[in-house]
């Protein structure tokens, strides 16, 4: 196991309240992305046909971010916990049917609309399903970043990671809780968040998305500062990306982008948005700029809720300014 996890326990600091990422209600924002095949999966399930949602799930099969990505998807439906325990009554013991389940009812939980032990019963059902699946332990994770110990969090990132290695959300969810930690009253450019994502990144393949991992740490670490009123609400004029280290690690992240760019990769419009938003901050239309052609309308709420309530007008606006539209 590489020494990440030794760092992460390397300060056991006070717990502080989780900033939930941002939860679009509008749908205005779709967390399938551009996965036509979830897509027509989801819509299929929606009817009340599961049959689409079972064949997208074994054609993923060990693919863990497609296959995490897919099933919080389709979990996000208001209906999915229904739907998946039909299914489950139907196929006792199908490992789909249970993470599907286990997904849903985390979803439901994080919205206040379930007991959040009843959801992490279901995730160690489905773990006990799949015992290699990483994805039980993503529902776990996504119960920790919001509602547990930061001590839980860690344990149970470990456990995904021992799946896992690269597993994009995981590290997302990581970045961002971690990211409250306090900064100890040191300078702009030094924070415990900072130096996990850089080492992340570093231990990762040469062509892992975990290359971003840097720019996402410093969005989440400016979305805990302006909530405590510590950088203005304006992130372009708040200096957060200016510092030398900001500067270093917005080239490097931008340079891996163009070297390495994965159209296949699940979560990449998740990157993308987050160095578009750097980029803009930052003050880099033209970079920004080619980077809003790759998104197209594949905006995330995060990272542009941490800019404005309103996330699509936020985007639109940076998206506007740097196309010169």
């Amino acid at each position: 196991m590489p020494p990440l996890p030794h760092l992460l326990g390397a300060r056991r600091a006070r717990t502080e309240p989780s900033g939930a990422p941002a939860q679009d209600a509008s749908g205005t924002f779709d967390a399938a992305l551009d996965d036509a095949e979830l897509h027509t999966a989801r819509t299929a399930l929606a009817q009340g046909r599961r049959q689409a949602a079972r064949s997208l799930l074994v054609h993923t099969g060990d693919d863990w971010d497609r296959r995490g990505h897919r099933l919080t998807a389709l979990a996000q439906d208001p209906y999915a916990a229904a739907w998946a325990s039909d299914w489950l009554a139907a196929e006792p013991g199908s490992a789909d049917a249970a993470a599907l389940l286990a997904l849903a009812l985390v979803h439901r939980a994080l919205r206040g609309k379930e007991e959040p032990g009843r959801a992490r019963e279901a995730c160690d059902t489905a773990a006990g399903l799949a015992p290699a699946d990483p994805t039980p332990w993503l529902g776990r994770l996504l119960l920790a970043r919001a509602l547990g110990p930061e001590r839980e969090v860690l344990d149970t990132f470990c456990e995904l990671r021992r799946r896992h290695p690269e597993h994009h959300h995981a590290h997302h969810l990581l970045i961002a809780r971690l990211a409250e930690r306090p900064a100890g009253g040191r300078g702009a450019d030094v924070h415990e968040v900072y130096d996990v994502a850089e080492l992340a990144a570093a231990e990762a393949p040469a062509d892992s998305p975990l290359a971003v991992l840097p720019v996402v740490a410093y969005a989440e670490r400016y979305r805990v500062l302006a909530a405590a009123g510590l950088a203005p609400a304006d992130p372009a004029a708040s200096g957060h990306w200016s510092g030398p280290r900001a500067r270093r690690i917005l080239r490097a992240c931008f340079d891996w982008w163009l070297e390495w760019e994965h159209d296949e990769h699940p979560r990449r419009h998740i990157d993308l948005n987050h160095l578009a938003f750097a980029l803009t901050c930052a003050g880099r239309p033209a970079e920004a700029a080619a980077l809003f052609q790759r998104i197209g309308e594949h905006a995330t709420p995060a990272p542009w809720s941490y800019a404005h309530p309103d996330a699509r007008a936020a985007f639109d606006a940076a998206r506007t300014r740097a196309l010169g539209q």
